[in-house]
């Protein structure tokens, strides 16, 4: 059982709140409680958001490319230096790597992840004795960490639109469609083996990286389940698609596949008007990772037309350079506050700014992960994350404004407590094998650093 002085149901907030929770799902929902000895006590308890979309090995490429190099930098030059940085990586390294990504993500308030994992190979290319190597490595640090899990295996088949060569930096990438079938059924013995919450999807890279009959075949032998895509990120990438397909990205995709509630559509920036409206119609999440994005200055979200076509949306870390809950909420609605010259811009009514971002959020993380949480409620997974109101950030604060106040004025040391599925993995403020995951992600950055 867990107490909460306040929690943030459905229907909006409740007081003394007693939540009881059977492996790893909420099976009850007592507001107006007395607190018992035996249970777990906090402050303030949200659904805890799920980490959309994440690079995990990129976290430790992180403050190595800011550094101005002559000529205009670009994603593309961005691009080039993380194919290098894979080359020297080895299945220890991304371990290590990736568990110390999850737990710090676990420590902002995040209980899941969607790892859309395309680094599958050897440096050359040639696959491991066993194909799933790298996603049983993805698995391991699951396990360790214990976030919830959605492994997203990547489709990486061309080195550019209009079906070019795979580059020397893609090799490691690179599947035809049955090498690809066979990594996913690979990755979901290993995943098998996992909490009950956790499981597998599929991500075709991008239009560029595939080919329509490529897609449709992969969509076919994969009918159910998530399906991510990286999605009209770059101007280029757009002039690209439309010059070999006759469309822009987004149209291309929600004109010739069947994009439904299980797809999320990752950062579709360069969209237009029409091409938002529809993409909000199809029942799509908008995976939307405003960190990265801003660092990779791929370009702001077309949000109030969005949201106006009642668009889900979620967040997620992407290149992990910086991993902050609130610091993706407070990047999306500052993205669309600096384009449109306004304030309060991600809410389509009267109402909290940071009401709409997080439960927006929190919705559509779960959505696109196939993860059933995303609020306090019978049935759904536990997971569930705690904060501190009585913060100098937030002390001042009505109950009203706390989550204005989470998003825009708190640092993530307010977060006390994250559960995912039920898994008490934060408790204070800290994983609780935080030493363990830090001392291997240390070794492992110290030998990665050697060979590079």
């Amino acid at each position: 059982m867990i107490f909460a002085k306040q929690a943030k149901l459905p229907g909006g907030w409740a007081s003394d709140v007693r939540i009881e929770q059977t492996e790893g799902r909420i099976t009850a929902v007592e507001p107006g409680q007395a607190p018992q000895a035996s249970d777990q006590r906090v402050d303030t308890l949200l659904p805890a958001l799920g980490n959309l979309h994440s690079h995990s090995f990129q976290r430790a490429m992180a403050g190595m490319t800011e550094y101005r190099m002559a000529g205009k930098d670009s994603f593309w030059t961005w691009r080039e230096l993380m194919y290098r940085f894979t080359e020297h990586l080895t299945p220890e390294q991304i371990e290590a790597i990736a568990a110390f990504t999850f737990m710090e993500m676990q420590e902002a308030g995040y209980a899941a992840v969607g790892e859309f994992h395309y680094l599958h190979h050897q440096p050359g290319g040639a696959p491991y004795d066993d194909l799933g190597e790298l996603s049983a490595r993805i698995a391991a640090a699951a396990q360790t960490t214990g976030i919830g899990l959605t492994h997203l295996p990547v489709l990486y088949s061309y080195g550019g639109a209009g079906q070019q060569p795979l580059q020397a930096g893609q090799a490691r990438f690179g599947n035809d469609v049955d090498r690809f079938n066979a990594l996913v059924a690979r990755a979901k013995a290993q995943v098998a083996g996992l909490p009950a919450d956790c499981r597998v999807g599929i991500a075709p890279h991008s239009l560029r990286a595939t080919a329509p009959d490529d897609l449709n075949a992969v969509l076919a032998a994969h009918p159910s389940g998530p399906v991510h895509i990286h999605i009209a990120e770059q101007p280029q990438e757009v002039r690209d698609i439309e010059s070999w397909l006759g469309a822009r990205p987004v149209a291309w995709l929600l004109e010739n596949v069947e994009v439904s509630e299980r797809w999320c559509l990752i950062h579709a920036t360069h969209m237009t008007t029409a091409e938002t409206t529809q993409m909000a119609r199809s029942g799509a999440v908008a995976g939307l990772c405003p960190v990265t994005e801003a660092n990779l200055g791929d370009g702001p979200f077309n949000g109030p037309t969005y949201l106006e076509a009642g668009g889900a949306f979620g967040v997620g870390s992407d290149s992990n350079v910086l991993i902050g809950l609130a610091e993706e909420l407070r990047t999306l609605e500052y993205s669309q506050r600096l384009r449109d010259v306004a304030r309060n811009v991600m809410v389509t009514t009267e109402g909290s700014v940071g009401d709409a971002l997080y439960t927006g959020a929190a919705r559509g993380g779960a959505q696109a992960l196939g993860r059933g949480a995303g609020e306090i409620a019978v049935g759904e997974w536990a997971d569930l994350m705690a904060f501190d109101s009585s913060a100098p950030a937030l002390c001042a604060l009505r109950q009203d404004q706390l989550l204005d106040g989470l998003v825009f004025a708190a640092k993530a040391d307010v977060v006390t407590d994250v559960w995912s599925a039920g898994r008490h993995a934060v408790q204070g403020g800290r994983h609780k094998d935080r030493e363990a995951i830090t001392r291997a992600y240390r070794a492992a950055l110290q030998g990665l650093m050697a060979a590079v």
